[in-house]
């Protein structure tokens, strides 16, 4: 078999990695295969990522933009079902 290249992982992973790392109870090796890289990449991520450090207030307000976006996009795509469910229906009768 053909050993890959090094994979990449953004930072955003990384952190979200290393937070669940530190908050956890399980174990390394576990949260590792759990999240598909190496007990070694991961001890990595920890020496380098201080603890500590938090998301960013701008990245929660971009979260929360992203909720908002998604909830209009949900009820704007269930409009949209129930005219093509309606739709269907009318042209299900047949003529008259």
């Amino acid at each position: 078999m053909r050993k890959q290249g090094p994979q990449k992982f953004s930072e955003d992973f990384r952190r979200e990695a290393v937070r669940l790392v530190r908050e956890s109870d399980r174990p390394l090796p576990a949260l590792a295969a759990e999240l598909g890289v190496s007990d070694t990449t991961l001890r990595k991520w920890l020496r380098l990522i201080p603890a500590g450090k938090q998301t960013a207030p701008g990245r929660v307000l971009s979260l929360e933009e992203e909720v908002r976006r998604l909830k209009k996009e949900n009820e704007r795509l269930r409009e949209e079902r129930e005219i093509l469910k309606k739709a269907t229906a009318f042209f299900a009768k047949g003529p008259r």
